[in-house]
């Protein structure tokens, strides 16, 4: 691709679209929990989150960063250009205004998001240098907060009334992995004075901690679905999340035994794994809804 055409190589590869997938599973689920789903409504939001907002905001945190070393799905990042950032504003207005299509509440979710990204990202705020402000920030924003505008935007009523426990578990569920997705970056993040929650537990303290919150996470979700009486959905989501947590356990003992197994290929074996299950185990669930 030459430098002349129209989107350069870097800003394509920068708004890192593969991304999407690993935050997909929550939309799943949010959607799978929707008592009566307005599908028009359902792939705009598909498409609003995961081919405008979730890509501009890799993108702006890209233009930002400007990373040396590898990236969450990119082993040898481009350096970003003005470009990067125009397109990053563009697709984020774009988003802002295919969302009043759904509504008013969801539009200001949006909105909310987006800033939240941008309060992650930007020089100024840049919250992402804190460990706690950083991880919250996150797994607020892409857990609960996204389980709630897709809840309430595919929704045909429009509802407010999104079960607390499935925003709660969305959070978890993304606070369980995401630790680890920034296990092999503490010497890159350190010298762009960047403190990580995983760097302040260390290598063997964000496998504890994620062991944790997943651990937190699948309970919650069991209660979901007991209190629902579906429980048998539950046993189908555990077993497909079995894989998950043989490569964790295993990952987990060579780190034990050696922390420079904690680097970029384990990570994203990992990421891509934990994606692939849990997006299987809620399609699963979702299409299961559908024939009920």
């Amino acid at each position: 691709m030459s430098s002349h055409s129209l989107l350069q190589r870097s800003t394509i590869q920068l708004l890192r679209f593969h991304f999407s997938f690993f935050l997909l599973p929550v939309y799943l689920f949010a959607l799978g929990q929707v008592p009566a789903i307005q599908a028009s409504h359902a792939l705009l939001i598909f498409f609003i989150l995961h081919v405008l907002v979730y890509p501009a905001s890799n993108g702006y945190n890209s233009y930002m960063d400007r990373d040396e070393g590898s990236i969450g799905g990119i082993k040898n990042p481009l350096q970003p250009t003005r470009q990067l950032f125009l397109v990053s504003v563009v697709m984020d207005v774009v988003a802002m205004l295919l969302s009043l299509f759904i509504g008013y509440l969801f539009t200001a979710c949006i909105i909310a998001y987006i800033l939240a990204s941008r309060a992650y990202s930007y020089r100024g705020i840049r919250l992402k240098q804190y460990p706690l402000a950083g991880y919250l920030t996150v797994i607020i924003f892409q857990g609960a907060v996204t389980f709630f505008m897709v809840y309430h935007g595919c929704s045909v009523n429009k509802t407010t009334d999104v079960p607390l426990t499935g925003m709660i578990a969305a959070s978890l569920l993304i606070g369980g992995f995401y630790p680890l997705t920034q296990v092999y970056q503490h010497e890159a993040d350190k010298k762009d004075g960047v403190l990580t929650i995983s760097a302040a537990l260390g290598y063997r303290g964000t496998f504890i901690f994620t062991a944790i919150i997943y651990s937190l996470a699948m309970g919650l979700l069991a209660y979901l679905f007991y209190s629902t009486g579906e429980f048998v959905k539950f046993l189908v989501l555990a077993t497909c999340m079995l894989p998950i947590l043989v490569y964790f356990f295993k990952w987990a003992g060579g780190v034990w035994k050696d922390e420079n197994v904690a680097d970029f290929t384990h990570t994203m074996r990992m990421n891509l794994l934990a994606s692939v299950c849990t997006n299987i185990a809620f399609l699963i669930l979702l299409t299961w809804k559908l024939f009920e």
